[in-house]
């Protein structure tokens, strides 16, 4: 038991410094600093606006009373297979307004994890275009070697930050990461969508 345990504490310390010496933890730390001052801000402009401006609580009522969940449903995994043009955050304060609204959260971060993983399958197929493939390998050259270098841990950041998870989803495709540890890390999408509801509802 010992050995087992020494193995793996071991292990585990080869991995640390690893993660260190490559500038993984580095690059989390940036990209969290670059995360949190947006994200902050968003929450402040929502206070702000729904304060002096638009009451959102009549502005997602009217939408709800408009619009079928179906359609509002479909333009967000829309958005989240195609680099997550719409912020998420605006669809999980509608589903706030809905009359279940933990289910349409569900039904959010299921797919918004769909959604990744039709990206995933676009950098896959983009890979065999040439023209594409050298545009992408171009502008995406930085980013696709840290998929390269951290894997699963990049995929993480992706899945739990306020970055576009689609193109961690789509680059991973590009290098063929391992599709099954790719489904595994991207669960956490769901951790995402259940945390920032959290935030989001007590605003609204």
């Amino acid at each position: 038991m010992n050995t087992v345990r020494k193995s793996e504490t071991n292990k585990l310390k080869r991995t640390h410094l690893y993660y260190k010496y490559t500038g993984f933890y580095s690059f989390v730390g940036k990209t969290l600093k670059k995360a949190i001052v947006p994200l902050i801000l968003l929450v402040i402009a929502l206070v702000v606006v729904d304060t002096y401006l638009v009451d959102f609580g009549n502005l997602f009522t009217y939408i709800t009373e408009n619009y079928a969940p179906l359609n509002i449903l479909i333009v967000f995994l829309a958005s989240e297979s195609l680099l997550g043009l719409v912020p998420p955050e605006i669809f999980i304060a509608w589903s706030n307004k809905m009359p279940e609204p933990l289910v349409y959260l569900t039904l959010l971060a299921t797919l918004s994890y769909i959604g990744g993983i039709i990206s995933y399958f676009i950098g896959r197929w983009i890979f065999t275009l040439p023209k594409v493939y050298a545009y992408m390998e171009g502008k995406m050259k930085k980013h696709l070697k840290q998929i390269r270098k951290w894997g699963g841990f990049l995929i993480i950041v992706g899945a739990l930050l306020p970055i576009p998870y689609s193109l961690t989803s789509m680059a991973a495709g590009m290098i063929h990461y391992k599709f099954r540890n790719y489904l595994l890390f991207g669960l956490l999408r769901f951790v995402r969508f259940y945390l920032y509801a959290v935030a989001i509802f007590s605003l609204l």
